[in-house]
């Protein structure tokens, strides 16, 4: 039995989603949690709001009692799809959650997770964070079988691939449908009595193992675990899948693992900065990033500021290595969210105000370094730098923490096409005076792998470098991807 809750007075197709400020995006948070005598529900619902900076677009929630899996979702944040009235029903003592950011104006309620799809009878819900580089091809052999589809992710699809199964129980289903996927996934699959996680063999997203009370959860980071004050027990292997049910954890190296290629911007960016990962917190290490572009670019400035929130540990070890004292120059609105008003180009600028407003009195008469984590198109740098001037800074340096952003990415994060990237088509030089601050650095692949502190072999670099682990006809052609926005199939998210 399936519940799920369909607005049919909201033509969401029709929506245009605008998010003010120019930032990459992650694709979804997944949370999981296997506890008999438990309504895990509550619990699922707290590790999905420690998990929404991964995803703001709209939330689920799968739960099995062991006869029945029921599924609530919908378009909105965490706190603004569940409440005590909708949550109540949700009995169950296992289940799935996901959190979504969508690609491209593709926030529409069928899109949302957990999908939900029956294998001979017995029914399933699937939450995916990753995408698929081999999705058009799975999607027309799935499509010339007579399936049809009802959205546009490649999470239905590897639904379809578990429904169309010829294996003889779910299991060996999920296990078949896995090995035909090619590109980046966090999966969490929910049977009516097991709890399934499996990672890609390159590990390029996320995916934690812990414990409550004696019983297991699966989550996309370590602070998801601390919310519900679950213990670490480890990250999920690349290419592992972890069953859970009435008999405790089974755990089998389902795909061959050739080379590990973790997301590096989960570490640059998108990973909260209290999350570990590879057993290295995000702010100690986002930290030393700021240190080792302060070794690499040293400015003489009065005071360090950054871009907040994102830049912010990287600025505080900016100022610990260069000794010039950090400040917080802007106040951060935490209470916009989004918008579903697209502001014309004479008003364009407020969009920047509503989240980020500078504090003149720190700001007056100071030559400014202000740190940030990545800059994309440049068009949000340009606007940040120019109310540093209107508030009356003496001189503005930008120092960036990565390296510069050149190749789009087909793993699971939502980038710019190669032409949108003004490091592809700008000198450093150009894009200085396109901000127009007084200087521009970069932090240097060689002095990102030094602050990470383990060998690039072991992350995905190709957004600068182009070294993709992962080849598929779309990455061969950097400047096709995406470029037809409404026809291309989306990310799941």
């Amino acid at each position: 039995m399936v519940n799920m809750n369909i607005d049919k007075n909201t033509n969401s197709a029709d929506v245009k989603v605008f998010i003010p400020g120019e930032r990459i995006k992650d694709e979804c948070g997944v949370f999981g949690i296997y506890a008999p005598e438990k309504k895990v529900a509550d619990i699922i619902f707290y590790g999905l709001q420690a998990l929404q900076h991964r995803g703001q677009e709209s939330a689920g929630i799968a739960v099995s009692d062991g006869d029945d899996i029921l599924v609530f979702k919908d378009l909105g944040l965490v706190a603004q799809v569940f409440n005590e009235q909708n949550i109540v029903p949700l009995t169950g003592y296992t289940g799935i959650g996901h959190t979504r950011y969508s690609t491209r104006g593709k926030n529409v309620w069928q899109n949302s997770q957990p999908i939900y799809r029956m294998f001979k009878n017995e029914s399933f819900a699937v939450a995916h964070n990753g995408n698929l580089i081999n999705i058009s091809e799975l999607r027309k052999k799935q499509a010339a079988k007579g399936i049809k589809f009802e959205t546009t992710t490649d999470t239905e699809v590897v639904a379809s691939l578990i429904e169309g199964s010829a294996c003889e129980n779910i299991e060996e289903a999920i296990k078949d449908a896995t090995s035909k996927l090619k590109g980046s996934y966090s999966l969490l699959i929910l049977t009516k009595d097991k709890l399934f996680g499996i990672r890609d063999p390159h590990g390029f997203r996320p995916l934690v193992l812990g414990s409550l009370d004696g019983n297991y959860v699966i989550a996309s980071e370590t602070c998801a675990l601390d919310i519900i004050d679950a213990r670490f027990i480890r990250e999920v292997d690349p290419g592992e899948i972890i069953v859970i049910d009435k008999d405790g954890l089974r755990s089998q190296m389902l795909l061959q693992v050739e080379r590990t290629s973790m997301c590096v911007f989960e570490l640059i960016y998108f990973a909260r900065p209290d999350s570990y990962i590879h057993d290295k917190n995000m702010f100690k290490v986002r930290h030393r990033m700021g240190k080792q572009l302060a070794k690499e670019s040293p400015v003489d400035a009065d005071i360090v500021i950054s871009v907040p929130d994102s830049g912010t540990p990287a600025a505080i070890g900016y100022s610990a290595a260069s000794k010039i004292p950090y400040a917080e120059g802007f106040i951060k609105n935490r209470y916009i969210g989004r918008t579903f008003i697209q502001p014309e180009q004479a008003v364009r600028e407020i969009s920047v105000r509503l989240k980020l407003n500078p504090l003149k009195e720190i700001i007056k008469d100071k030559r400014i370094i202000v740190v940030d984590d990545s800059i994309v198109r440049g068009n949000t740098s340009r606007k940040i730098v120019k109310m540093l001037y209107k508030s009356g800074a003496r001189e503005v340096h930008m120092r960036i923490s990565s390296p510069p952003l050149l190749f789009p990415c087909y793993y699971g994060i939502d980038m710019a096409t190669k032409k949108e990237f003004i490091a592809n088509h700008k000198t450093v030089e150009d894009i200085r005076r396109f901000l127009n601050v007084d200087s521009l650095r970069y932090l240097s692949i060689d002095g990102l792998e030094r602050a990470i502190g383990e060998s690039r072999d072991k992350f995905c670099f190709a957004c600068f470098n182009g070294d993709y682990p992962v080849q598929s006809r779309e990455n061969l052609d950097y400047d096709k991807f995406s470029l037809d926005k409404e026809e291309k199939i989306s990310s799941n998210a």
